[in-house]
């Protein structure tokens, strides 16, 4: 991804994220729904008093890595600050990142499911990417003949 438009494209693409943020005296790293637009930057949806929640305000930024699992890799991996940070809105944010995930239907469920259980204490944090690296594999393995590979399923 040499471009900033292919990279912009590949983090608007649907992956899990992987965000990580300073928590205290370590760093942690967990797996993130997210959604990314250019103008608005990277959101991320959390209970503030998830151990994700509480580092994010403290950090006042976090960052994440969004890949490719299969050969050949590719990864786009951004930082930054938070420049947002507020409730989540059921309709606003919490429905959109389901459907983004799971579908319509599916996404429609597990949102109604998440706000009968009770958002009061989930928020939308806003990250604006100061930080860019990106990684695209696919010239440097054609060039070794190596392609993708086969996909395993459980029942084989």
């Amino acid at each position: 991804m040499r471009s900033r438009a292919e990279r912009e494209r590949f983090l608007a693409d649907v992956h899990v994220g992987i965000l990580h943020v300073a928590d205290a005296a370590s760093t942690l790293g967990v797996p993130v729904w997210y959604h990314y637009t250019p103008a608005a930057g990277v959101s991320v949806i959390t209970s503030n008093s998830s151990r994700k929640g509480r580092a994010i305000q403290r950090a006042a930024r976090f960052g994440l890595v969004a890949q490719v699992e299969q050969v050949p890799y590719r990864y786009v991996s951004v930082d930054g600050p938070v420049v947002e940070s507020r409730p989540c809105e059921f309709e606003r944010d919490l429905v959109p990142m389901a459907v983004r995930y799971l579908g319509e239907e599916a996404g429609t469920r597990y949102a109604a499911a998440w706000r009968d259980a009770g958002i009061a204490d989930t928020y939308v944090s806003i990250m604006q990417p100061e930080r860019w690296f990106a990684v695209d594999l696919d010239a440097e393995f054609a060039a070794l003949g190596i392609g993708p590979r086969p996909t395993i399923s459980a029942a084989q």
